[in-house]
C-alpha cells in the first residue's frame, strides 16, 4: 500500500490534465474537480475546467453525456446540487476510476480534492508528507532516461 502525503500532484488522463495540484482530503467522501461554469445543453454537460489563471488552463471545453447532479456536502456542511463525472486519475502509476463533483474551487489553493471514497484500502496518508507519489514519478522518469542512454 502506498503513502500520499497531505497533497500531491496527479494525472487525470482522460480530461488530459498532468500533475495537478491536488490535496488529499480524508474528510471528503468524494472527489472534486475545479470548474468554473458548468450546464447541460441538450442533454450534455459542457464545462470548461480550472480558470484562466491557473498555469495548466486550456480553455478546452469537455462535454459528457453520461453525468449525474446529486446533492453534496460541502466544507460548510451545507448541500449543495452539483454536477458528478467519472473520470480516471493516476496516482503511483495506478488509474482509478472515480466520481468527480464539479465546484468552483478558484479561491482555493489546489484545483483537485481526493476524497476518501478512493483512498479508502488503497494509500495511507501521513500528513506531514507531501507529493510522494510526484516524487515518485519523477525518480522513474529518470531512471527510464538512464536506460536508454
Amino acid at each position: 500500500m502506498h503513502v500520499l502525503g497531505r497533497y500531491d500532484r496527479v494525472d487525470l488522463p482522460e480530461l488530459g490534465l498532468y500533475n495537478i495540484h491536488a490535496k488529499v482530503d480524508t474528510g471528503a467522501y468524494t472527489c472534486c474537480l475545479h470548474c468554473q461554469k458548468a450546464e447541460v445543453i441538450d442533454g450534455r454537460l459542457e464545462f470548461i475546467l480550472l480558470d484562466e489563471e491557473h498555469p495548466e488552463f486550456t480553455g478546452m471545453k469537455f462535454v459528457f453525456r453520461d453525468f449525474e447532479k446529486k446533492d453534496i456536502k460541502n466544507s460548510f456542511g451545507e448541500v449543495e446540487k452539483r454536477f458528478v463525472i467519472v473520470t480516471t486519475i493516476k496516482i503511483f502509476e495506478e488509474e482509478i476510476t472515480a466520481e468527480f463533483s464539479l465546484s468552483n474551487r478558484g479561491s482555493l489553493k489546489f484545483p483537485i480534492l481526493i476524497g476518501r471514497k478512493i483512498l479508502r484500502d488503497r494509500f495511507l496518508i501521513d500528513v506531514k508528507k507531501k507529493n510522494l507519489s510526484y516524487k515518485e514519478k519523477r525518480r522513474l522518469k529518470r531512471m527510464q532516461k538512464r536506460k536508454t542512454l
